[in-house]
Protein backbone atom coordinates (compact mmCIF):
# COMPACT_ATOMS: atom_id res chain seq x y z
CA UNK A 1 0.00 0.00 0.00
CA UNK A 2 0.84 3.59 -0.97
CA UNK A 3 0.39 6.56 1.28
CA UNK A 4 -0.59 10.32 -0.13
CA UNK A 5 -1.19 13.29 1.27
CA UNK A 6 -3.45 15.71 0.92
CA UNK A 7 -1.60 19.43 -0.33
CA UNK A 8 -4.85 21.26 0.88
CA UNK A 9 -6.30 19.89 3.91
CA UNK A 10 -3.08 17.29 4.88
CA UNK A 11 -4.83 14.14 5.26
CA UNK A 12 -2.90 11.34 4.23
CA UNK A 13 -5.02 8.54 3.00
CA UNK A 14 -3.66 4.95 1.45
CA UNK A 15 -4.09 3.30 -2.13
CA UNK A 16 -2.85 -0.07 -3.30
CA UNK A 17 -0.14 -0.47 -6.35
CA UNK A 18 -3.01 -0.27 -8.91
CA UNK A 19 -4.50 2.84 -7.91
CA UNK A 20 -1.61 4.53 -7.26
CA UNK A 21 -0.14 3.61 -10.77
CA UNK A 22 -2.98 4.94 -12.15
CA UNK A 23 -2.58 8.03 -10.19
CA UNK A 24 0.65 8.60 -10.81
CA UNK A 25 0.17 7.98 -14.82
CA UNK A 26 -2.65 10.37 -15.04
CA UNK A 27 -0.81 13.47 -13.31
CA UNK A 28 2.27 12.67 -15.58
CA UNK A 29 0.35 12.42 -18.65
CA UNK A 30 -1.04 15.88 -17.99
CA UNK A 31 2.02 17.65 -16.92
CA UNK A 32 3.25 15.90 -20.49
CA UNK A 33 0.82 17.74 -22.31
CA UNK A 34 1.12 20.67 -20.33
CA UNK A 35 4.88 20.75 -21.35
CA UNK A 36 4.77 20.12 -25.17
CA UNK A 37 1.63 22.65 -25.51
CA UNK A 38 3.83 25.23 -23.55
CA UNK A 39 7.04 23.90 -25.83
CA UNK A 40 4.96 24.29 -28.93
CA UNK A 41 4.06 27.65 -28.51
CA UNK A 42 7.43 29.06 -27.08
CA UNK A 43 8.86 27.20 -30.41
CA UNK A 44 5.87 29.43 -32.44
CA UNK A 45 5.86 32.31 -30.62
CA UNK A 46 10.20 32.18 -31.56
CA UNK A 47 9.75 31.68 -35.11
CA UNK A 48 7.15 34.47 -35.51
CA UNK A 49 9.39 36.91 -33.93
CA UNK A 50 12.33 36.26 -35.72
CA UNK A 51 10.59 36.53 -39.09
CA UNK A 52 9.26 39.72 -37.39
CA UNK A 53 12.89 41.17 -36.85
CA UNK A 54 13.60 39.81 -40.57
CA UNK A 55 10.66 41.68 -41.95
CA UNK A 56 11.66 44.86 -39.97
CA UNK A 57 15.36 44.54 -40.89
CA UNK A 58 14.53 44.37 -45.06
CA UNK A 59 11.70 47.14 -44.71
CA UNK A 60 14.67 49.71 -42.94
CA UNK A 61 17.00 48.57 -45.75
CA UNK A 62 15.30 49.99 -48.65
CA UNK A 63 13.91 53.01 -46.75
CA UNK A 64 17.58 53.29 -45.93
CA UNK A 65 17.75 53.38 -49.93
CA UNK A 66 14.67 55.41 -51.01
CA UNK A 67 16.36 58.15 -48.60
CA UNK A 68 19.74 57.80 -50.42
CA UNK A 69 18.09 58.47 -53.95
CA UNK A 70 16.14 60.86 -52.45
CA UNK A 71 19.13 62.94 -51.24
CA UNK A 72 20.76 61.94 -54.40
CA UNK A 73 18.55 64.23 -56.48
CA UNK A 74 17.27 61.01 -58.88
CA UNK A 75 14.45 61.56 -61.04
CA UNK A 76 10.91 60.97 -59.73
CA UNK A 77 11.01 57.69 -61.70
CA UNK A 78 13.59 56.50 -60.07
CA UNK A 79 11.97 57.26 -56.69
CA UNK A 80 8.55 55.43 -57.88
CA UNK A 81 10.71 52.49 -59.38
CA UNK A 82 12.43 52.26 -55.71
CA UNK A 83 8.99 52.60 -54.18
CA UNK A 84 7.79 49.91 -56.37
CA UNK A 85 10.55 47.23 -55.90
CA UNK A 86 9.57 47.84 -52.18
CA UNK A 87 6.37 47.27 -52.49
CA UNK A 88 6.79 43.98 -54.65
CA UNK A 89 9.81 42.97 -52.09
CA UNK A 90 7.05 43.71 -49.05
CA UNK A 91 4.19 41.69 -51.11
CA UNK A 92 6.36 38.90 -52.65
CA UNK A 93 9.72 37.94 -51.36
CA UNK A 94 9.65 39.63 -48.25
CA UNK A 95 6.46 37.31 -47.62
CA UNK A 96 7.46 33.90 -49.29
CA UNK A 97 10.86 34.45 -47.09
CA UNK A 98 9.31 34.71 -43.93
CA UNK A 99 6.63 31.90 -44.87
CA UNK A 100 9.63 29.77 -45.43
CA UNK A 101 11.20 30.91 -42.10
CA UNK A 102 8.29 30.11 -40.32
CA UNK A 103 7.91 26.65 -41.90
CA UNK A 104 11.79 26.13 -41.13
CA UNK A 105 10.96 27.08 -37.49
CA UNK A 106 7.64 25.15 -37.25
CA UNK A 107 9.34 21.96 -38.78
CA UNK A 108 12.31 22.27 -35.94
CA UNK A 109 9.86 22.83 -33.25
CA UNK A 110 7.67 20.19 -34.31
CA UNK A 111 11.43 17.62 -34.47
CA UNK A 112 12.38 18.72 -31.42
CA UNK A 113 8.62 18.05 -29.83
CA UNK A 114 8.69 14.70 -31.37
CA UNK A 115 11.71 14.13 -30.25
CA UNK A 116 11.17 14.93 -26.31
CA UNK A 117 7.97 12.95 -27.01
CA UNK A 118 9.85 9.78 -27.94
CA UNK A 119 12.49 10.02 -24.93
CA UNK A 120 9.63 10.80 -22.33
CA UNK A 121 7.64 7.32 -23.92
CA UNK A 122 10.92 5.50 -23.76
CA UNK A 123 11.39 6.63 -20.23
CA UNK A 124 7.78 5.75 -19.16
CA UNK A 125 8.41 2.71 -20.65
CA UNK A 126 11.72 1.76 -18.73
CA UNK A 127 9.90 2.72 -15.24
CA UNK A 128 6.81 0.28 -16.40
CA UNK A 129 9.48 -2.40 -17.08
CA UNK A 130 11.15 -1.46 -13.82
CA UNK A 131 7.67 -1.64 -12.01
CA UNK A 132 6.91 -4.70 -13.38
CA UNK A 133 9.99 -6.80 -12.80
CA UNK A 134 9.77 -4.79 -8.66
CA UNK A 135 6.06 -6.20 -8.89
CA UNK A 136 7.24 -9.72 -9.53
CA UNK A 137 10.21 -9.82 -7.32
CA UNK A 138 8.02 -8.91 -4.30
CA UNK A 139 5.33 -11.25 -5.48
CA UNK A 140 8.09 -14.00 -5.75
CA UNK A 141 9.82 -13.03 -2.02
CA UNK A 142 6.28 -13.08 -0.59
CA UNK A 143 5.81 -16.92 -1.93
CA UNK A 144 8.52 -17.54 -0.75
CA UNK A 145 7.96 -16.69 2.98
CA UNK A 146 4.64 -17.59 2.68
CA UNK A 147 5.89 -21.18 2.30
CA UNK A 148 8.50 -20.96 4.58
CA UNK A 149 6.52 -19.98 6.97
CA UNK A 150 3.71 -22.67 6.19
CA UNK A 151 6.70 -25.45 6.56
CA UNK A 152 7.76 -23.60 9.82
CA UNK A 153 4.09 -23.18 11.63
CA UNK A 154 3.46 -27.12 10.31
CA UNK A 155 6.62 -28.18 12.38
CA UNK A 156 5.78 -26.30 15.40
CA UNK A 157 2.55 -27.26 14.88
CA UNK A 158 3.68 -31.13 14.92
CA UNK A 159 6.35 -30.22 17.74
CA UNK A 160 3.30 -28.92 20.05
CA UNK A 161 1.23 -32.37 18.96
CA UNK A 162 3.88 -34.59 19.92
CA UNK A 163 4.55 -32.62 23.41
CA UNK A 164 0.50 -32.86 23.98
CA UNK A 165 0.38 -36.14 22.97
CA UNK A 166 3.62 -37.18 25.40
CA UNK A 167 2.13 -35.31 28.67
CA UNK A 168 -1.65 -36.23 27.85
CA UNK A 169 -0.32 -40.08 28.24
CA UNK A 170 1.08 -39.30 31.47
CA UNK A 171 -0.89 -39.36 34.88
CA UNK A 172 0.19 -36.08 37.04
CA UNK A 173 2.56 -38.42 39.42
CA UNK A 174 4.45 -39.45 36.88
CA UNK A 175 4.63 -36.27 34.74
CA UNK A 176 7.66 -35.26 36.86
CA UNK A 177 9.16 -38.76 36.89
CA UNK A 178 9.23 -39.29 33.23
CA UNK A 179 11.60 -36.33 31.99
CA UNK A 180 14.21 -38.07 34.14
CA UNK A 181 13.81 -41.24 33.20
CA UNK A 182 13.58 -40.47 29.36
CA UNK A 183 16.82 -39.27 30.16
CA UNK A 184 18.52 -42.38 31.65
CA UNK A 185 16.97 -44.55 29.51
CA UNK A 186 18.77 -42.39 26.85
CA UNK A 187 21.60 -42.03 28.57
CA UNK A 188 22.15 -45.96 29.16
CA UNK A 189 20.96 -46.71 25.14
CA UNK A 190 24.44 -45.35 24.43
CA UNK A 191 26.51 -45.63 27.82
CA UNK A 192 29.07 -48.97 26.63
CA UNK A 193 29.67 -47.35 23.11
CA UNK A 194 30.11 -43.28 23.92
CA UNK A 195 30.77 -42.87 27.26
CA UNK A 196 32.16 -46.24 28.81
CA UNK A 197 34.12 -44.30 31.50
CA UNK A 198 31.32 -42.13 32.42
CA UNK A 199 29.08 -41.89 35.57
CA UNK A 200 25.69 -40.73 35.20
CA UNK A 201 23.16 -41.26 38.24
CA UNK A 202 20.75 -39.76 40.68
CA UNK A 203 21.98 -37.55 43.28
CA UNK A 204 20.86 -38.79 46.36
CA UNK A 205 23.12 -36.61 48.87
CA UNK A 206 21.14 -34.22 50.60
CA UNK A 207 23.25 -33.18 53.45
CA UNK A 208 23.65 -29.94 52.05
CA UNK A 209 19.61 -29.08 52.64
CA UNK A 210 19.14 -29.64 48.44
CA UNK A 211 20.47 -31.64 45.66
CA UNK A 212 19.88 -32.17 42.03
CA UNK A 213 18.59 -34.59 39.77
CA UNK A 214 21.40 -36.18 38.23
CA UNK A 215 25.11 -36.10 38.61
CA UNK A 216 27.60 -37.46 34.92
CA UNK A 217 31.13 -37.33 35.93
CA UNK A 218 34.27 -38.73 33.47
CA UNK A 219 37.46 -39.52 34.19
CA UNK A 220 40.62 -40.44 31.91
CA UNK A 221 42.73 -43.46 32.63
CA UNK A 222 45.05 -41.57 34.80
CA UNK A 223 42.35 -40.49 37.22
CA UNK A 224 42.13 -37.01 35.96
CA UNK A 225 38.49 -35.91 35.84
CA UNK A 226 37.21 -34.72 32.32
CA UNK A 227 33.78 -33.65 32.89
CA UNK A 228 31.30 -33.26 35.72
CA UNK A 229 27.80 -32.11 34.98
CA UNK A 230 25.22 -31.37 37.48
CA UNK A 231 21.91 -32.14 35.74
CA UNK A 232 17.91 -30.84 36.86
CA UNK A 233 15.04 -31.68 35.10
CA UNK A 234 11.35 -30.15 35.23
CA UNK A 235 8.44 -30.96 33.77
CA UNK A 236 5.05 -29.98 34.23
CA UNK A 237 1.34 -30.76 32.94
CA UNK A 238 -0.16 -28.50 30.26
CA UNK A 239 -3.20 -28.20 33.17
CA UNK A 240 -1.13 -27.09 35.59
CA UNK A 241 -2.43 -23.76 37.59
CA UNK A 242 0.85 -22.35 38.54
CA UNK A 243 3.41 -22.46 35.59
CA UNK A 244 6.75 -22.05 36.46
CA UNK A 245 9.42 -20.34 34.65
CA UNK A 246 12.69 -21.92 34.01
CA UNK A 247 14.57 -19.04 35.46
CA UNK A 248 13.08 -19.86 38.86
CA UNK A 249 15.38 -23.07 38.86
CA UNK A 250 18.25 -21.47 37.90
CA UNK A 251 20.18 -20.37 41.43
CA UNK A 252 19.21 -23.62 43.10
CA UNK A 253 20.34 -25.68 40.67
CA UNK A 254 23.92 -23.38 40.62
CA UNK A 255 24.10 -23.74 44.67
CA UNK A 256 23.96 -27.43 43.75
CA UNK A 257 26.72 -27.77 41.11
CA UNK A 258 28.96 -25.73 43.74
CA UNK A 259 28.33 -27.99 46.40
CA UNK A 260 28.88 -31.47 44.27
CA UNK A 261 31.98 -29.64 43.11
CA UNK A 262 30.51 -30.37 39.46
CA UNK A 263 31.76 -27.87 36.47
CA UNK A 264 28.89 -27.57 34.51
CA UNK A 265 25.03 -26.97 35.60
CA UNK A 266 22.66 -28.15 32.85
CA UNK A 267 18.61 -27.45 33.20
CA UNK A 268 16.66 -30.51 30.81
CA UNK A 269 13.38 -28.73 30.70
CA UNK A 270 9.88 -28.88 29.29
CA UNK A 271 8.54 -25.39 30.90
CA UNK A 272 7.55 -22.37 28.67
CA UNK A 273 7.01 -24.96 25.75
CA UNK A 274 6.24 -21.47 23.57
CA UNK A 275 9.25 -19.63 24.65
CA UNK A 276 11.00 -19.64 21.11
CA UNK A 277 14.20 -18.55 23.04
CA UNK A 278 14.52 -22.38 24.60
CA UNK A 279 12.98 -23.87 21.58
CA UNK A 280 15.79 -22.80 19.47
CA UNK A 281 18.34 -25.63 20.91
CA UNK A 282 21.06 -24.95 23.47
CA UNK A 283 20.60 -22.06 25.41
CA UNK A 284 23.88 -20.40 27.31
CA UNK A 285 22.93 -18.48 30.64
CA UNK A 286 26.05 -18.30 31.46
CA UNK A 287 25.59 -14.54 31.74
CA UNK A 288 23.41 -15.35 34.91
CA UNK A 289 25.26 -18.17 36.16
CA UNK A 290 28.61 -19.30 35.43
CA UNK A 291 28.77 -22.46 33.14
CA UNK A 292 25.15 -22.87 32.88
CA UNK A 293 22.69 -24.22 29.77
CA UNK A 294 19.36 -24.81 29.30
CA UNK A 295 17.99 -27.71 27.15
CA UNK A 296 15.45 -29.68 25.26
CA UNK A 297 14.80 -32.83 25.78
CA UNK A 298 16.24 -33.86 22.38
CA UNK A 299 19.70 -31.94 23.06
CA UNK A 300 20.67 -34.10 26.29
CA UNK A 301 23.20 -36.28 24.52
CA UNK A 302 24.34 -33.77 22.07
CA UNK A 303 25.14 -31.00 24.70
CA UNK A 304 27.03 -33.78 26.90
CA UNK A 305 29.17 -34.81 23.68
CA UNK A 306 30.13 -30.77 23.09
CA UNK A 307 31.06 -30.72 26.59
CA UNK A 308 32.76 -33.52 27.16
CA UNK A 309 34.83 -33.17 23.36
CA UNK A 310 36.09 -29.16 24.68
CA UNK A 311 37.15 -30.81 27.78
CA UNK A 312 39.12 -33.62 26.18
CA UNK A 313 41.02 -31.19 24.44
CA UNK A 314 41.54 -29.54 27.85
CA UNK A 315 42.81 -32.60 29.82
CA UNK A 316 44.87 -33.85 26.80
CA UNK A 317 46.76 -30.14 26.89
CA UNK A 318 47.10 -30.80 30.84
CA UNK A 319 48.32 -34.23 30.51
CA UNK A 320 50.90 -33.13 27.59
CA UNK A 321 51.99 -30.10 29.90
CA UNK A 322 52.77 -32.28 32.96
CA UNK A 323 54.53 -35.05 30.77
CA UNK A 324 56.55 -31.69 29.08
CA UNK A 325 57.02 -30.91 32.86
CA UNK A 326 58.42 -34.33 34.08
CA UNK A 327 60.74 -34.56 31.36
CA UNK A 328 62.25 -31.37 31.68
CA UNK A 329 62.85 -31.51 35.43
CA UNK A 330 66.55 -31.37 34.92
CA UNK A 331 66.00 -28.15 33.21
CA UNK A 332 63.79 -26.65 35.89
CA UNK A 333 66.68 -27.49 38.23
CA UNK A 334 68.90 -25.80 35.96
CA UNK A 335 66.79 -23.06 35.50
CA UNK A 336 66.71 -22.70 39.50
CA UNK A 337 70.15 -22.47 40.22
CA UNK A 338 70.79 -20.51 36.95
CA UNK A 339 68.20 -18.20 38.34
CA UNK A 340 69.95 -18.67 42.32
CA UNK A 341 73.23 -16.94 40.58
CA UNK A 342 71.89 -14.34 38.80
CA UNK A 343 70.50 -13.64 42.03
CA UNK A 344 73.61 -13.87 44.02
CA UNK A 345 75.53 -11.90 41.17
CA UNK A 346 73.04 -9.44 40.98
CA UNK A 347 73.17 -8.89 45.04
CA UNK A 348 77.36 -8.64 44.91
CA UNK A 349 77.05 -6.53 41.90
CA UNK A 350 74.46 -4.01 43.98
CA UNK A 351 76.97 -3.93 46.46
CA UNK A 352 80.03 -3.57 44.56
CA UNK A 353 78.24 -0.56 42.75
CA UNK A 354 76.90 1.05 45.46
CA UNK A 355 80.58 1.20 46.61
CA UNK A 356 81.80 2.31 43.60
CA UNK A 357 79.55 5.09 43.64
CA UNK A 358 80.46 5.97 47.34
CA UNK A 359 84.07 6.29 45.63
CA UNK A 360 82.43 8.70 42.62
CA UNK A 361 80.81 10.86 45.08
CA UNK A 362 84.01 11.45 47.45
CA UNK A 363 85.87 12.09 44.29
CA UNK A 364 83.26 14.21 43.23
CA UNK A 365 83.63 16.09 46.57
CA UNK A 366 87.20 16.24 46.10
CA UNK A 367 86.90 17.90 42.24
CA UNK A 368 84.01 20.51 43.78
CA UNK A 369 86.75 21.57 46.42
CA UNK A 370 89.50 21.95 43.93
CA UNK A 371 87.53 23.37 41.73
CA UNK A 372 87.01 26.04 44.62
CA UNK A 373 90.49 26.38 45.14
CA UNK A 374 91.08 26.81 41.65
CA UNK A 375 88.33 29.66 41.20
CA UNK A 376 90.17 31.30 44.35
CA UNK A 377 93.16 30.97 42.79
CA UNK A 378 92.13 32.46 39.36
CA UNK A 379 90.50 35.37 41.21
CA UNK A 380 93.96 35.97 42.98
CA UNK A 381 96.15 35.84 40.01
CA UNK A 382 93.57 38.19 38.28
CA UNK A 383 93.91 41.04 41.18
CA UNK A 384 97.90 40.80 40.58
CA UNK A 385 97.24 41.25 37.13
CA UNK A 386 95.12 44.20 37.78
CA UNK A 387 98.50 45.78 40.27
CA UNK A 388 100.72 45.28 37.89
CA UNK A 389 98.99 46.90 34.82
CA UNK A 390 98.17 50.13 37.33
CA UNK A 391 102.08 50.02 38.79
CA UNK A 392 103.34 50.24 34.66
CA UNK A 393 100.81 52.85 33.74
CA UNK A 394 102.38 54.84 36.78
CA UNK A 395 104.58 57.35 35.11
CA UNK A 396 106.11 60.93 36.02
CA UNK A 397 103.52 63.21 34.29
CA UNK A 398 100.64 61.41 35.99
CA UNK A 399 102.46 61.84 39.28
CA UNK A 400 103.35 65.28 39.05
CA UNK A 401 99.55 66.43 37.52
CA UNK A 402 97.36 68.99 39.55
CA UNK A 403 100.85 69.24 41.38
CA UNK A 404 102.78 71.79 40.92
CA UNK A 405 105.07 71.54 43.67
CA UNK A 406 106.41 68.02 42.70
CA UNK A 407 106.61 69.22 38.84
CA UNK A 408 108.85 71.78 40.14
CA UNK A 409 110.90 69.56 42.08
CA UNK A 410 111.12 67.25 39.24
CA UNK A 411 112.28 70.30 36.76
CA UNK A 412 115.20 71.12 38.92
CA UNK A 413 115.86 67.72 39.22
CA UNK A 414 116.21 67.15 35.68
CA UNK A 415 118.40 70.64 35.52
CA UNK A 416 120.71 70.02 37.78
CA UNK A 417 121.13 66.21 35.75
CA UNK A 418 122.01 69.17 32.18
CA UNK A 419 124.62 70.69 33.96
Amino acid sequence: MQEIRCPHCGEVFQVDEAGYAAIVKQVRDKEFEKEIAQRESAAVQLAISQAEQKKDQELNRLHMQLEALKQSGQAERDRLRAQSEMEQLKDRQTIDQLQKDLSAQMEKARDAVRLAVQEQQLKIQALESELRHEKDDRANREHQLREQHKIELAMKDEQIAQYKDFKTRQSTKMIGESLEQHCLTEFNRIRMTAFPNAYFEKDNDARTGSKGDFIYREQAEDGTEILSIMFEMKNEMDTTATKHKNEDFFKELDKDRREKSCEYAVLVTMLEADSELYNTGIVDVSYCYEKMYVIRPPFFIPLISILRNANLNAVKARQELALIKEQNIDITNFENEVNEFKEKFAYNYQQASKRFQEAIDEIDKSIDHLEKIKKALTASDRQLKLANDKAEDLSIKKLTRGNPTMKQKFAELREADGE
